[in-house]
């Protein structure tokens, strides 16, 4: 199963993650299918690439609580619902 997934980076107590999708079996700072955007909790700055992530989604990706929040915050959702 392909999931939206945060990996993480970044000096210590100063990290930074990636959205990316990969496999759910894969463990957290394996290699992605697709680095998807950027989420700083420091700064709560996010960059999205929301075409990549409604095209994953469309295809059955499954995020995360945590990657589900981000992207209901940038409003992702509605534009999946949208072009469906």
């Amino acid at each position: 199963m392909i999931k939206l997934r945060l990996k993480r980076y970044g000096k210590k107590r100063e990290a930074s993650y990636r959205i990316v999708a990969m496999n759910s079996s894969n463990r957290r700072d394996g290699r992605p299918l697709e680095e998807l955007g950027f989420y700083n909790p420091r700064t709560d700055e996010t960059h999205l690439n929301v075409p990549g992530i409604v095209k994953k989604l469309q295809q059955g990706a499954q995020p995360t609580d945590t990657v589900r929040s981000i992207l209901q915050k940038a409003q992702v959702f509605e534009q999946v619902n949208a072009q469906i």
